[in-house]
């Protein structure tokens, strides 16, 4: 199935409600790996990498659950390409 790497911003009530935090812990279940920071501008990004089927559940629940005080309004996806190797050795919080 091979690997894929996608880029990710999510706007909305994502800072200060522990975004990151679930963010981590939600790729960790799904055995992914990349990195995630809040951003200037109220929104929080970061880069998702592993198999196609696990990015695209995070991608879900980055679009519809977030953390249980964040309120989503948009996710949006770039980048997207297939990957040969993961470039990540786990999944950061960023400061």
């Amino acid at each position: 199935e091979g690997l894929m790497s996608v880029d990710y911003e999510v706007s909305g009530k994502v800072q200060g409600v522990f975004f990151r935090k679930y963010t981590q812990g939600e790729a960790e279940r799904l055995g992914l790996v990349g990195w995630v920071q809040n951003t200037s501008h109220g929104t929080v990004q970061g880069q998702i990498q592993g198999p196609p089927a696990r990015v695209r559940e995070l991608q879900e629940w980055l679009r519809k659950i977030g953390s249980p005080q964040s309120r989503i309004s948009r996710a949006e996806f770039s980048n997207e390409k297939k990957i040969k190797a993961l470039e990540h050795t786990e999944f950061q919080i960023l400061k």
